[in-house]
């Protein structure tokens, strides 16, 4: 009954992962109609708007109000580096570079972590860590090189390193908020994703337009906000009650091969052996990067 009961909570992170994975593929498809600023931001717009009901309780509001003004900068800045500058860049990153090479460059995300971590937040790498990134590098190695990209290509790595820089920023900066057991998580995902994203959709607005949007590009952005993120960040948040950091690192590492199959299937992206070994090496590395001594 207690292994039964274990497995439940392994399905479901399994299935958001899964949820998560096939958002590449719906943004791919989408990006042929709409820009990439103008399409993140409008889906955690909606997303945001999803949320309300849950927010619009009598212990949730109370909560809000609590906010100083120091809280609401630290929200805000959480938003903008989250939301703004992560989001913005990886949909970027999308309509210039295959799926598969925007996840794993944003799988660099835990060694630009361990590096903040030891700068801002005192925390030391431990020896299994340290040859966690040795083998992450390695594997990276074998997927990139000898390198080949056209003008555009570049130009989405140089973008996807600075969604990296901030994917990293907001993980270090959520820690230091979260640790701290001030406020719910949602009251944090709230507020940073309400601020984050109404700036990028204004952003989007002024440097994109307001473009025609059709039918089934609307589908796409209301599965991403309802499900893809409404949905499946509900229910990961769940699962980390019963998982360890451990286990649901490993589970979110499986994104990668999930990407690889979807890209394939729905998008045509191949990987030959060289690259498909490249990957397995990385998600090895980055299992024991995000491997914490336990105090």
């Amino acid at each position: 009954m207690e292994n039964r009961r274990r497995l439940l909570p392994v399905f479901e992170a399994l299935f958001v992962t899964f949820l998560w994975s096939t958002s590449y593929i719906i943004i791919k498809w989408g990006l042929k109609e709409i820009p990439p600023l103008f399409y993140a931001g409008l889906r955690y717009s909606l997303a945001f708007i999803i949320f309300l009901p849950f927010v619009i309780k009598k212990n949730q509001i109370a909560e809000l109000k609590r906010l100083t003004r120091k809280d609401f900068e630290k929200l805000f800045l959480l938003g903008f580096i989250f939301y703004f500058a992560t989001q913005g860049t990886q949909f970027i990153g999308l309509s210039l570079l295959p799926s598969v090479t925007v996840s794993l460059m944003l799988n660099f995300t835990p060694l630009a972590v361990l590096a903040m971590g030891i700068i801002f937040l005192d925390e030391r790498p431990g020896k299994i860590q340290i040859v966690g990134i040795v083998i992450f590098l390695a594997g990276t190695l074998i997927y990139f090189l000898p390198v080949d990209l056209n003008n555009a290509q570049l130009a989405g790595m140089g973008i996807m390193t600075l969604g990296v820089a901030a994917n990293a920023a907001a993980a270090v900066l959520g820690r230091e908020i979260n640790r701290g057991h001030k406020f719910t998580p949602l009251t944090i995902t709230f507020v940073s994703m309400g601020t984050g994203s109404f700036l990028l959709l204004l952003t989007a607005i002024i440097f994109e337009g307001f473009p025609s949007i059709g039918f089934e590009s609307w589908i796409y952005i209301l599965w991403l906000a309802g499900i893809n993120t409404a949905l499946a960040f509900t229910l990961w948040n769940k699962t980390l009650r019963e998982l360890t950091a451990v286990e649901s690192s490993i589970i979110n590492n499986t994104m990668l091969i999930q990407i690889a199959v979807l890209s394939f299937l729905f998008l045509g992206e191949s990987l030959n052996a060289k690259e498909i070994t490249g990957l397995i090496i990385v998600i090895v590395g980055a299992v024991l990067v995000q491997k914490r001594k336990r105090k």
